[in-house]
């Protein structure tokens, strides 16, 4: 977990993108050798990135971006999602930043076998030689880093999975699970019917929000975990269709 000035840090980064150590020492009233300490214990949980005089969240999908927005919380969720992991599982975990910090999760408590379509979940694990994980091949997305198209859905399609992890862009009643990109929501898509049990991970943000495509409706999943700041409709909508909801 981070104290509380560090997740003061990545709230600030979240608004402005970019910040300098004078401006973070005179904000928290400390330091700057203490900022200076408190961006590289920072960046090396791959939170943001240190540039001349201050630190940067990059733009886009970049999930080095992503984690650092409402860290605490997508941190809770990821602990709470892992208790429903077992040993000796075989386990997907498709993309987003809570899903990466759940990978962190299971792999530091469980023996399972994870598989994934993102390049940054694998990539945590390079130098972890007990971590059991499998890369599923395709079109490389740079920004996301995540694997799409006709080559990553052959794969999943010899697979056999116990639970799939997925991340999302937004959720409507209407329109039901959502993500921005159509090279991943087909992805997802697949995932979806291809496992046994799926479980949609995000925080409470991208509940009420539309986003550009449909990857499937609430009736396809059994389980979803987010923050306990979820909207209280959709915690009774959720309820009334006996989805197993997850709050952390």
């Amino acid at each position: 977990m981070l104290n509380e000035r560090q997740s003061r840090i990545l709230e600030i980064l979240g608004t402005d993108n970019r910040t300098s150590v004078n401006e973070l020492s005179q904000k928290l009233d400390v330091s700057s050798v203490t900022i200076r300490q408190d961006l590289n214990h920072l960046e090396s949980q791959g939170l943001l990135k240190r540039v001349h005089g201050g630190a940067v969240l990059k733009d886009g999908d970049d999930l080095d971006n992503r984690l650092g927005i409402n860290y605490d919380q997508k941190l809770k969720i990821a602990h709470k999602v892992a208790g429903y992991v077992n040993d000796g599982e075989t386990i997907l975990i498709e993309s987003g930043s809570v899903n990466a910090l759940l990978a962190r999760e299971i792999v530091a408590h469980k023996k399972v076998t994870i598989i994934t379509t993102n390049v940054y979940i694998a990539r945590q694990f390079r130098k972890n030689s007990k971590a059991n994980i499998i890369l599923l091949g395709g079109i490389y997305q740079p920004d996301s880093e995540a694997l799409v198209g006709k080559m990553t859905r052959a794969c999943i399609d010899q697979l056999n999975i116990d639970k799939a992890f997925i991340g999302i862009d937004g959720y409507t009643p209407e329109k039901g699970f959502m993500l921005r990109d159509l090279f991943r929501a087909e992805v997802s898509s697949h995932i979806i019917q291809r496992a046994k049990d799926v479980f949609i991970v995000s925080d409470s943000s991208k509940f009420g929000k539309t986003e550009l495509t449909s990857i499937c409706c609430l009736s396809e999943i059994r389980h979803v975990a987010t923050n306990e700041d979820l909207p209280q409709e959709f915690k009774e909508a959720f309820q009334k269709a006996n989805v197993d909801l997850i709050l952390a």
